[in-house]
């Protein structure tokens, strides 16, 4: 974590493999206000399972969105995910200072499948039983190569990373600034980007675990631009929802169902492998992100071939904003979208 100067606005920037995504949160007496917004398509190759392969195109983006939300902005909070991060959570003794750093740093040689000196780590202290002197800790890692690799691509767009998230903590930053969470109801978090999804886990009303799965909304793309033989940019309308009377939406149905085979076998095996390890025998409640969220036909196909209730999470339910400072984007119909830069920029920055 890099930390800087307090600010009373935050900047979340959220570089995705489909599009990059920007909002500035003001905070005031009452919460949070939303002062800058904005989103930018990426060529449908630039960035690929979080490999860029076209670098000068992504920072292009990203320098065109900053010049024409806010050319003053400079410091950013980002986020990272898959194969690059590592998250695992442990219960040591409670200690505090440099013995508590200690226990930490042997569990997580314990745990890494990464050597320590490889990796960038941090840890939360989730719960503290006073009762039997147990503290829950989670912790996170990320492959230096990865991390630093990432952090370089943002400071070549002349901006300032001074915090460095993962993309499903910050997903459960906006929901739980956003909802109640229910101690009496597990519920799964699924954050659907472009080639990862985010699953987090909430279990007696915290935090329980959390895994990104390789498989996303790219496979829907490819299959609709293939069916309807459409180029990039009707397809990004078709995926959007925006062709509902030039296509034939049956047929788009279909073909929405038949790209998600990879998806809903990834999240049905994370989920099993969740139960087992929590000991429960359902997941009451799964609250959906990410453009996965406003993919036609997408969420109501995963609650009935899933079997669990789902809702549409919106990161701006309980955060104030002005719609008409957006000019020609409706926050309201892209709310899932932004689920993510929303979570970065509630991060406190120091």
């Amino acid at each position: 974590m890099i930390l800087s100067k307090r600010s009373k606005s935050t900047v979340g920037l959220d570089i995705g493999a489909n599009s990059i995504k920007l909002v500035k949160l003001d905070r005031n007496k009452t919460g949070y206000e939303v002062s800058a917004l904005g989103i930018r398509e990426l060529p449908p190759e630039a960035i690929v399972a979080d490999e860029v392969k076209d670098r000068e195109a992504v920072i292009f983006n990203i320098q065109s969105l900053i010049d024409q939300i806010d050319p003053k902005i400079k410091d950013v909070v980002v986020s990272i995910s898959g194969y690059g991060v590592i998250t695992d959570k442990f219960t040591i003794d409670k200690k505090t200072g440099s013995e508590a750093e200690q226990a930490i740093l042997f569990e997580a040689e314990q745990r890494s499948p990464f050597d320590v000196e490889d990796v960038t780590m941090n840890h939360h202290v989730i719960r503290i039983d006073e009762e039997t002197r147990k503290q829950e800790i989670l912790l996170v890692a990320a492959r230096n190569e990865f991390l630093n690799s990432f952090i370089d691509l943002v400071v070549d767009t002349g901006l300032q990373p001074v915090v460095v998230d993962v993309d499903a903590f910050a997903t459960l930053n906006a929901y739980a600034h956003n909802y109640d969470i229910d101690p009496e109801r597990t519920t799964v978090l699924v954050n659907i980007g472009y080639d990862v999804t985010n699953v987090l886990y909430l279990y007696d009303g915290v935090y329980h675990s959390t895994r990104d799965i390789a498989a996303g909304t790219r496979e829907i793309y490819n299959a609709i631009q293939k069916e309807f033989r459409l180029n990039a940019e009707l397809a990004t309308k078709a995926i959007k929802g925006e062709m509902e009377d030039s296509i034939d939406q049956d047929m788009l149905k279909a073909t929405v169902v038949s790209a998600t085979d990879e998806m809903i076998s990834g999240m049905e095996l994370a989920f099993s492998y969740f139960k087992t390890q929590a000991k429960v025998d359902k997941i009451d409640w799964m609250v959906l992100s990410g453009g996965g969220a406003l993919t036609p036909y997408l969420p109501e196909y995963l609650q009935s071939k899933l079997g669990i209730p789902l809702e549409i999470l919106n990161p701006l339910r309980n955060i104030d904003y002005d719609p008409e400072m957006f000019q020609y984007l409706e926050p309201e119909k892209i709310a899932p979208l932004l689920t993510v830069p929303v979570g970065l920029a509630m991060r406190k920055v120091r």
